[in-house]
């Protein structure tokens, strides 16, 4: 075993026989996600490295600990992407974001619309589990499933279910062509366009609205990119501001993100209309994301998202006592805390880092 797997290791086992809890920690840069910080910090960035990448194959592998921005850059040489797009929150210092924490975290961008999310790249996965053992799910094709939903499982579960060893990812080529259209509208006719779009074969990859102006990103064969922009009408943003813009959207740099108010996240249906709350808001994915910088009572957040048919998440910031996400049914509570068992029976993991009785 790996020198660095066996201190992963060896500190995991003396922290499930002292009953004490773990950390599990990249980069840092999502420390505000979540619920409380607790335990040991222990630090992934010694196990890093792309462990391999085969361009033909559209798949990459590395290990917890390797950089976001090497991985990007590797795949920036072959003309490929991360398809779903991931933050990184510089404001947090975004340039140490680890891919573990990536996955750990589960968040995607603007792209995430188009392509799919974070949890849809996940193909395979190495971990290292609450008694210190290392185990493998999935493998590095889609048509390999043998523990496929096993690897999909990782993504978003915040460190609670073990220490992300290695990732297996499928990737994308990057689009040959991209324009950035933006259009006045109120909000309600911004959202029902956004899912008129949808409807229609146009090369959409992202979309979002703020402050009564509704930007469109298109992404695709040049042809198809120019037809798009004729049907759909609207300003178009120079390259560089366009860029600018939706990393910024993506990264959570821009303006709207600096209110310091609680900043809510709402999964809805793309349908779903304008919700009464008070507070500023930004729309992505197609109207079915909805940020909310609000003060507003959490009991009320919550009710109007269920009463949309969805959920919200306490992202950053005000009371975390509230709860960060949106408590579980019964049953679901039950798998959650059935899965911790069997991978982490001690509870070493990033205790209450989801739940504060998980």
């Amino acid at each position: 075993m790996d020198a660095a797997l066996e201190g992963f290791s060896e500190t995991i086992r003396r922290s499930a026989s002292a009953v004490r809890s773990l950390r599990v920690r990249g980069g840092g840069t999502k420390d505000f996600y979540g619920q409380s910080l607790e335990g040991e910090i222990l630090d992934t960035r010694a196990y890093a490295g792309i462990v391999a990448y085969e361009p033909s194959e559209l798949v990459i592998t590395v290990r917890c600990g390797t950089s976001l921005s090497e991985v990007e850059a590797a795949l920036r040489e072959r003309g490929q992407i991360l398809p779903f797009e991931p933050p990184r929150f510089p404001s947090m210092g975004g340039a140490s974001a680890t891919i573990g924490g990536m996955v750990a975290a589960g968040l995607s961008g603007p792209r995430r619309q188009a392509a799919g999310s974070l949890r849809d790249f996940v193909l395979g996965v190495k971990l290292m589990d609450g008694r210190g053992n290392v185990l493998e799910f999935g493998g590095q094709v889609m048509k390999n499933v043998a523990g496929y939903d096993v690897s999909r499982l990782m993504a978003g579960s915040l460190g609670t279910l073990g220490l992300i060893l290695e990732v297996s990812l499928k990737v994308l080529p990057a689009p040959v062509a991209e324009a950035t259209l933006r259009l006045e509208l109120p909000v309600g006719k911004a959202i029902e366009t956004m899912n008129r779009w949808g409807g229609r074969p146009l090369p959409v990859s992202a979309t979002a609205f703020r402050g009564g102006e509704l930007s469109v990103r298109l992404s695709g064969a040049s042809a198809a990119v120019k037809a798009a922009c004729g049907k759909i009408g609207g300003a178009r943003l120079g390259e560089e501001e366009a860029a600018r813009f939706w990393s910024a959207i993506r990264d959570q740099a821009d303006s709207f993100f600096s209110d310091p108010a609680p900043l809510w996240r709402l999964s809805v249906p793309s349908t779903a209309a304008p919700l009464e709350l008070p507070g500023e808001r930004l729309i992505e994915w197609g109207g079915a994301l909805r940020w909310l910088a609000s003060n507003a009572d959490a009991r009320g957040v919550r009710h109007a998202a269920a009463r949309a048919g969805g959920h919200a998440t306490l992202f950053r910031g005000g009371d975390k006592s509230v709860g960060v996400f949106h408590p579980l049914a019964p049953a679901l509570m039950r798998i959650h805390k059935e899965l911790k068992r069997e991978f982490d029976p001690r509870g070493v993991f990033n205790r209450g880092r989801m739940y504060p009785d998980f």
